[in-house]
């Protein structure tokens, strides 16, 4: 019988979008964009949050 775990909240400071690539404005010898990535500080760039409980249980 298949263990069904429940889906994780998503981020509410990045709405389930954790990293985007943003640019610079500048462009490479060959013509492309140069471009930086960044994720987002709440989540770390996993697009979900940890209930309290969850880190409660983990001691953090």
């Amino acid at each position: 019988m298949p263990q069904h775990t429940p889906p994780r909240p998503i981020c509410g400071h990045c709405d389930g979008f954790p990293t985007v690539t943003i640019t610079t404005g500048q462009t490479s010898p060959d013509g492309q964009r140069q471009t930086i990535t960044a994720n987002c500080p709440a989540c770390r760039g996993t697009g979900h949050t940890t209930t309290p409980a969850t880190r409660a249980r983990i001691g953090a």
